[in-house]
């Protein structure tokens, strides 16, 4: 049988330690417990091997070594004292790897560390959300993204909120591509804004959803009056028009169609896409869906949705979306007829 490596065997048979070994365990017994740990750490399981086996042969049988060790120890590292330059110049190259040439350049030149940006940008940094994104609104994408950039996250995340989303694209592709901001760009970016910041500031200026309030009249108009506005508006702006007629319609409405129409829009409805819709519908839609549905139809459905694990809102909004532009489809080909909540009906 092969005899068994020296790696292998236990340290009562193997060969005696060197004295580098000797001196090593020595030195990690003197310097104490947390330091030995610390060291313990960065050794790998060879080495330890050889640090204990210098050990049982510094109990054993050398347990004069440890003050020789320890003196030799300290008497090397006096010597290094003439390598400081050296070391100097390993340390610089160390933290240049570790930090960038830019930090570790001013670490050891002792070169001030510029102020954080949050501070360079004084007021703007500290302005109501709302406010500095109405500001930022006009300005070029690359000094919106200079300014949100030197922000931190959740300062940037709240103005970007209340940026038109038309612009947003354009404001994270230049962020994505700012290294560093020098201190004097954020100045006079600051003074820039400031002026208009408290402008807006003190003129109380709001942010309005006109699309949502003009939305919000029409459902409270009956239909044909609805329909008058739409076809006016769309002379000027078609997309508006198609984009608050879409919008007029949503899937709560749904509740409002008669029962005809509901059994109509089923019959053309995606069977797939129904309980995706239904997910997240409120009782009256629901319910006003599986009565007009049949008793077999009703109890797949009811059984699908309680089978239906957690969705995401985006898939469940989808199917609802895709409901409410079939019923307006079908409402311009005159199967169907879509009442708002103020139409009267007899």
């Amino acid at each position: 049988m092969a005899e068994a490596s020296s790696a292998e065997l236990p340290l009562s048979r193997q060969e005696p330690a060197s004295l580098g070994a000797v001196r090593a365990a020595a030195v990690l017994v003197g310097l104490g417990r947390d330091v030995a740990t610390e060291v313990f750490k960065l050794l790998d399981e060879h080495a330890a091997r050889k640090v204990a086996l210098g050990a049982r042969e510094l109990r054993r049988t050398q347990p004069e070594l440890l003050g020789e060790a320890l003196k030799a120890f300290c008497d090397s590292m006096e010597g290094a004292r003439g390598d400081m330059a050296a070391g100097d110049a390993l340390l610089r190259e160390v933290a240049r790897d570790a930090l960038g040439p830019e930090m570790a350049r001013r670490a050891f030149d002792g070169v001030a560390a510029p102020p954080p940006p949050d501070e360079v940008l004084g007021p703007i940094a500290e302005a109501d959300p709302e406010s500095l994104a109405m500001v930022l609104a006009r300005e070029l994408p690359q000094t919106v993204a200079l300014v949100l950039a030197a922000m931190s996250p959740d300062k940037a995340g709240a103005v970007m909120a209340f940026i038109p989303e038309g612009q947003r694209p354009g404001i994270v592709r230049r962020m994505a591509t700012v290294d560093s901001v020098a201190p004097e760009v954020l100045r006079e970016v600051r003074a820039a804004l400031t002026t208009e910041l408290q402008s807006v500031v003190a003129e109380g200026m709001r942010r309005v959803d006109g699309k949502g309030a003009a939305l919000e009249v029409l459902r409270r108009t009956p239909r044909p009056q609805q329909q008058e506005v739409l076809n006016a508006i769309a002379k000027d702006d078609a997309q508006l028009a198609a984009d608050l007629g879409a919008r007029l319609f949503t899937f709560e409405d749904v509740a409002l169609l008669t029962d005809r129409d509901i059994q109509s829009l089923l019959k053309e409805a995606d069977s797939a896409q129904l309980p995706l819709a239904l997910k997240a519908a409120s009782e009256e839609v629901r319910a006003k869906i599986l009565k007009n549905m049949s008793s077999r139809a009703s109890q797949m459905l009811t059984d699908d949705l309680a089978a239906m694990g957690p969705v995401k809102l985006s898939i469940v909004e989808e199917a609802q979306n895709g409901l409410t532009r079939l019923a307006l489809e079908l409402a311009e080909k005159g199967k169907i007829t879509i009442v708002s909540a103020t139409d009267k009906m007899v």
